[in-house]
């Protein structure tokens, strides 16, 4: 076996980076742990080399729904038509269904449908609040798993547990970030200790002998996939080994820059919208480089008024944010996905910031 080939370094990042606190000493005293992006030259599989699966243990104060944005409520929907078009009138598992929005969306289009998730609060009997595990005893027509293959070490062997649970069978929806999209766009704020693993297209045409339909998502954020389980195989590398551009991570000295300028005048305060994984990662950075941030906004009601990762920042509800926040402050938006919507709610009040480009 050939030795893996190094991508990419980040130190001290924390473990979870969705995980809220109750306090600003709690947060600033989280887990931290380091990020060695490698690929594998043989399977050309990109993964974490730093990563220590059992430090990571989620339970209900592990907060990653989006679906509280109108934005990301069309990209479901764009998804479940994508579920509907293979697998219409199906059983379905959805494994880490989070919160279970998503799982409630599809029961009420009418798919038999069974969630499993620790970090599930609700009551729904449809979802186990566990790991899947062949012990389960579930099986279904078709295997949902958004946004939890990236968290998972060994990922072609969590797929081949998929299959082999599910009697050797079914049809798969596969839903992870984009690699290509977080390179080209250098993208520094979406590489996290908590994804173990980072995906191309290319990468799950190489592990699915038969793929239904591959797609980019999301703004091209997100890779979407439907293969069959039955024909899942070994990747080999069949394309050149990747390279990280040398200015990937320019955009951290850029922002600490613009934003100390923005800092002389002592009226504007600079606040990040995107309570998650993007905004904790650059708050952090900007933290590093000397430069303030002094707000989190975040539209979902779970992380509103406790504390973000490292930093120790507290998160504003958008009300809040309007009440607090003088006009005309920096908003730095963390997905362009949402520049729309988060000038609306705020009344178009504030100067808008993306993280590439002025807005």
């Amino acid at each position: 076996m050939n030795p893996p080939h190094e991508l990419y370094r980040a130190t001290e990042l924390p473990i979870f980076q969705n995980r809220m606190y109750p306090t600003e000493a709690a947060a600033k005293a989280c887990e931290t742990g380091d990020v060695v992006l490698v690929q594998n030259p043989d399977t050309g599989l990109v993964y974490n080399a730093a990563f220590e699966p059992e430090r990571l243990v989620y339970d209900s104060d592990y907060q990653n729904e989006q679906g509280n944005s109108d934005a990301f409520r069309v990209h479901l929907d764009s998804v479940a038509g994508m579920i509907k078009r293979h697998l219409d009138g199906k059983s379905l598992i959805e494994v880490g269904c989070g919160k279970g929005a998503f799982l409630e969306q599809l029961a009420d289009a009418g798919f038999p449908i069974t969630g499993m998730d620790p970090a599930y609060e609700g009551v729904n009997p449809a979802i186990r609040k566990e790991y899947f595990t062949p012990q389960s005893n579930l099986t279904g027509d078709g295997i949902i798993l958004r946004h939890v293959l990236e968290h998972i070490p060994d990922p072609v062997g969590f797929l081949r547990h998929l299959r082999d649970s599910n009697g050797g069978r079914g049809t798969i929806y596969i839903e992870v970030p984009c690699l290509d999209w977080i390179i080209q766009n250098q993208s520094w704020f979406d590489v996290f200790y908590e994804h173990v693993n980072y995906f191309r297209l290319s990468d799950f045409h190489r592990m699915f002998g038969s793929v239904h339909e591959a797609r980019h998502s999301f703004g091209g954020q997100y890779l979407s996939i439907v293969a069959d389980l039955a024909t899942l195989r070994d990747p080999q590398r069949d394309e050149p080994l990747i390279e990280f551009p040398a200015a990937f991570t320019t955009g951290i000295r850029y922002h600490a820059q613009r934003l100390a300028l923005r800092a002389a005048d002592p009226t504007l305060r600079t606040a990040v919208w995107g309570g998650a994984s993007k905004g904790v990662i650059f708050a952090i950075q900007m933290m590093r480089a000397g430069a303030g941030i002094h707000a989190v906004v975040d539209i979902n009601p779970a992380k509103q008024g406790k504390f973000i990762a490292v930093t120790g920042l507290r998160v504003l509800s958008p009300e809040e944010a309007l009440e607090v926040l003088p006009p005309d402050s920096d908003i730095i938006v963390m997905n362009p996905n949402y520049l729309e919507e988060i000038r609306k709610l705020t009344d178009h009040r504030f100067h808008y910031l993306t993280t590439d480009h002025h807005a």
